[in-house]
């Protein structure tokens, strides 16, 4: 989202508490692709590309210890990531390079998307050999914070568009996407678990408000209270701990709120986790499809020209998933 909106013009912040999204940040929002010069990138690129490989601390951990990798591409993270750190780290083309070698590495990992767990059989994409692209990076400048958006909201100032996408449920984005925060932080961590999780994810100060199912209501509308936004969109889904009516109420203060509804099909997770580690299907799949939610709040002409296009489709959908809501009038639609 926050490179759709720099893209078509915006001046950005983006904000959010994990290591790779603030190397992201960086890459795509903080760096405009004019200071970059691309002759010295591509040599870069084509130099880390043809170090020879190392067996070091990602190999060990994430190919050996786990299988999330293939050994000749774990090698091949180990000795890039190491050439990162003693040669680029102070340069310009640091956060490109590295969010280079990440998005490298997801193409050739075992997972279903996140580092919860890996395949029991590898995947057709980790036989590939891993490489290196070239970011699209971006005109303009923008803002990158690394932190907690309750503390920020009332500190970063006036916008005349925040976009919110908080976590669902108790997952953590630290723990799903853990070889990321190690791929950035690179500090060899003692791990835990088949998954060898980073030991800090156990820490409090790695967990956040937002994943707690009894704190994140109130996390939630102390963040949108205290956010200095002209227009408020804010997306969610009906399988996650609030209701459409919550959302609703948490952007009252809003001249107008009005709710958008989009079928979309479940997370494959929803139907791997129907099977034991050892794979024998212990349960059922109910259902393959849920219904996202985009809240779009703030001056009633700017909002329904916002949401307009979409109303008709949008409102077949609450309709099906909200006809007990709508007819009670808990729920309306404009």
């Amino acid at each position: 989202m926050a490179q759709a909106l720099k893209r078509s013009g915006a001046s950005v912040t983006a904000v959010d508490t994990a290591r790779y999204s603030e190397i992201f940040g960086q890459c795509w929002i903080s760096l405009s692709a004019c200071e970059i010069n691309e002759r010295e990138l591509d040599d870069a690129l084509n130099y880390l590309s043809n170090l020879p490989p190392v067996h070091g601390y990602f190999t060990e951990t994430f190919c050996i210890e786990s299988r999330f990798f293939q050994h000749h591409n774990g090698m091949r993270i180990d000795a890039i990531r190491n050439a990162l750190e003693e040669q680029f780290r102070d340069s310009v083309l640091f956060p490109v390079l590295l969010t280079s070698l990440i998005l490298a590495s997801d193409r050739v990992d075992s997972t279903t998307a996140v580092h919860m767990a890996y395949l029991k059989k590898w995947s057709a994409r980790s036989h590939k050999d891993l490489e290196l692209r070239k970011p699209e990076l971006l005109d303009g400048r923008g803002t990158t914070i690394r932190g907690n958006a309750i503390e920020l909201a009332p500190q970063l100032g006036s916008f005349d568009f925040a976009y919110l996408d908080p976590p669902y449920n108790q997952h953590r984005y630290y723990t799903n996407y853990h070889i990321f925060e190690t791929l950035v932080a690179w500090d060899a961590p003692e791990h835990y678990g088949i998954a060898c999780k980073r030991i800090d994810s156990r820490d409090d100060t790695t967990k956040s408000d937002f994943n707690k199912k009894r704190q994140m209501p109130v996390a939630l509308r102390a963040t949108i209270q205290q956010l200095d936004a002209r227009v408020l969109v804010l997306s969610y889904n009906n399988e996650s701990w609030l209701t459409l009516t919550d959302l609703m109420d948490y952007c009252s203060s809003y001249e107008c709120v009005v709710p958008l509804a989009f079928d979309s099909k479940r997370y494959v997770g929803a139907q791997i986790g129907i099977h034991s580690p050892a794979g024998v299907r212990v349960g059922e799949i109910t259902h393959l499809r849920n219904v996202e939610y985009v809240v779009v709040a703030g001056p009633r002409e700017t909002v329904r020209a916002m949401t307009e296009p979409y109303a008709h489709s949008s409102n077949e959908v609450l309709t099906a998933s909200h006809a007990g809501a709508l007819q009670r009038g808990e729920l309306s639609l404009f």
